[in-house]
């Protein structure tokens, strides 16, 4: 019987696809390497590594062809072990570490958030008054622990917010223009401790702030599968100024971060679960079928894979981050798209002919009814506490404005549908100058930080001890990791469109899903604190060519020794860019003249 031959390691398994960590499927398909559909091959060609790992577990293949046997017969080929390692990689989870290094897949993490929760909780109250846009999500979370929805306040709330009497509410409603989730969660904060202290209302920001730092060093250990670039990512965005003032103050989009860097997470777990299941799958058909393939009727479609729970905790995280800010639609489509691509991938390189057709139909539809319906329900859930209430702004529209052909819609569905309407209005024509807008295009190097907070205490003052002090919040990135990582995306881009790899693919997903919408808005008025939303893809890509620098396992002593080095360099140049920063990223009192030398861009003051 003719059999085609197939691609195969030295084990005499096929050879592991791309996802560990070889580029073979990058995160935007539309390209490939080398066709993974099992064909005859006359002289087979390597597929060239980009290994990121600096502790991949098991010896490594050399760069050329020996130590390789690339041809198998299929039914080695259609195995359940071969199948996984070509669909997923050697390092299948954590699980397939060494029992040694099993601990530290889940040490790394904590200890790099325990740094970033040391840096977010230390001295949150101060200073000890509501700043910058505090002065409205504050307020408001604090009407939702009062009647679950945002009243309005007098004239002098802020002076009695301050003083910690925050007991001054009217019963009139306040109008907003953002979701309720980040105000849901800052009232958490203000439930635990009390609504009259600074701490109360920025336990939940420190909090959101330390979970993030956890979660992107998570992240990075999946993706590069490597303990070093793991504690890596972790460190870089647990020193982060930008990162640090946002999880320090109670704004609403460190909360937007967090959900949207959970959901990309289980993504990320629901890529492997989906790729294990399509090689149990056709596993088993290849195991009742003759010849130990499957059927070639089996290989026009391949099977369905059945509910993808993954994607049931991404769909709520996303409803989640649209309740927070709706800016998260954006990631929303990105990431739709991302893990559908994804899966058009894995029916590739597992031999599935009509890959295309059949990832649209049996993965992409089932991904949209899983994750989209999930995400709505989730927001619409977040508005209880307006439904519940009988006199929250625009609750009653609807009994107003009678609306003939739409009274089969509940008065309450309605007047939500007109209050979106209102508030979309609202940001479309959110056009007023501000000192301290920024455009988009000079986020990135940080060309104007919004500042939060700036007094001059008098001499005598604690902490002041010359004639002029100063004491500021300037959420200032670490200059290592903005124009580090603005390098980054650069090799990124050419890392994912010249070799293809699918990591690179889905940090350029999560940036551009961030980034790249707000420049369709020229008119509008932004801040650069917007950027936050997508800071920590920015630091998984500047953690991405560090691992590049750190090179390959297999490489020799000088090369490993020389990448390592660069890369402490880095990472000493980030902490000690940090701590010079610090002061000003705090509120710490300084004379003027330290503070005029933090200050490198003109445009920064």
């Amino acid at each position: 019987m003719n059999q085609s031959p197939v691609p195969v390691t030295a084990s005499g398994s096929p050879a592991a696809s791309p996802a560990t960590p070889e580029p073979g499927d990058s995160a935007v398909e539309g390209s490939s390497d080398q066709p993974d559909t099992p064909k005859p091959v006359s002289e087979p060609q390597p597929r060239r590594a980009a290994h990121l790992s600096d502790s991949t577990v098991g010896p490594l293949p050399g760069r050329g062809l020996e130590g390789h046997r690339w041809i198998a017969r299929p039914s080695e080929a259609y195995t359940a072990q071969a199948l996984k390692e070509r669909l997923i990689g050697g390092v299948q989870s954590w699980r397939d570490y060494p029992v040694s290094l099993r601990l530290w897949f889940w040490l790394i993490p904590a200890i790099t958030a325990i740094l970033g929760g040391i840096l977010r909780f230390f001295r949150l109250d101060d200073p000890p008054s509501l700043v910058f846009d505090e002065t409205y999500y504050v307020k408001d979370a604090y009407s939702y622990v009062v009647s679950g929805y945002e009243r309005s306040w007098p004239a002098n709330a802020n002076d009695s917010f301050n003083s910690g009497n925050p007991d001054i509410l009217l019963n009139t409603p306040e109008y907003v223009v953002h979701p309720p989730v980040g105000k849901w969660m800052i009232a958490f904060g203000m439930w635990l401790f009390g609504g009259d202290n600074p701490f109360g209302w920025r336990f939940s920001a420190a909090l959101a702030g330390t979970l993030t730092v956890f979660l992107v060093s998570l992240i990075a250990l999946k993706l590069f599968r490597s303990h070093t670039l793991g504690a890596v990512a972790g460190l870089l965005l647990a020193i982060d100024g930008h990162h640090l003032v946002l999880s320090r103050t109670s704004l609403l989009d460190v909360f937007l971060a967090l959900w949207i860097l959970a959901a990309f997470g289980a993504l990320l777990m629901d890529r492997d679960d989906g790729r294990r299941r399509l090689a149990s799958r056709l596993a088993a058909q290849a195991a009742a079928s003759p010849g130990g393939r499957p059927k070639p009727s089996q290989l026009v479609a391949g099977p369905w894979l059945g509910m993808r729970w993954w994607r049931l905790v991404a769909g709520l995280c996303l409803g989640l981050a649209v309740g927070t800010k709706w800016s998260a639609l954006f990631f929303v489509a990105a990431f739709g798209l991302m893990t559908v691509l994804w899966d058009l991938s894995a029916r590739r390189i597992a031999g599935i002919r009509s890959w295309f057709s059949a990832g649209i139909i049996k993965d992409g539809i089932p991904a949209f009814v899983t994750i989209i319906p999930i995400a709505a329900v989730t927001y619409v859930a977040s508005w209880t506490g307006w439904f519940l209430s009988k006199d929250a702004y625009y609750r009653q529209w609807a009994a107003a404005n009678p609306a003939p052909g739409l009274d089969w819609l509940p008065n309450s569905v309605r007047s939500l549908a007109h209050y979106h309407l209102e508030a979309y209005k609202f940001h479309q024509g959110l056009s007023s100058d501000h000192p301290y807008e920024s455009s988009p295009w000079t986020w990135l190097i940080m060309g104007r930080p919004t500042s939060f907070f700036y007094q001059t205490p008098k001499q005598g003052t604690p902490g002041c001890v010359v004639e002029t002090c100063s004491s500021a919040i300037l959420p200032v990135g670490n200059p290592v990791v903005w124009w580090g990582g603005t390098i980054a995306l650069a090799i990124l881009l050419f890392w994912w469109a010249g070799r293809r790899d699918w990591r690179a693919g889905a940090i350029l997903a999560g940036v551009a899903a961030g980034y790249l919408p707000w420049f369709m808005y020229p008119e509008r008025t932004m801040f650069i604190f917007y950027a936050v939303s997508f800071e920590p893809f920015l630091v998984l890509g500047l953690t991405y060519v560090l691992g590049l620098v750190l090179g390959r396992s297999g490489d020799p002593a000088w090369r490993r020794r020389s990448g390592l080095y660069i890369v402490a360099l880095v990472l000493v140049l980030a902490v000690l860019a940090t701590a010079f920063f610090y002061p000003v990223l705090t509120a710490e009192v300084i004379s003027y003249q330290e503070w005029r030398m933090r200050m490198w861009m003109p445009s920064w003051i």
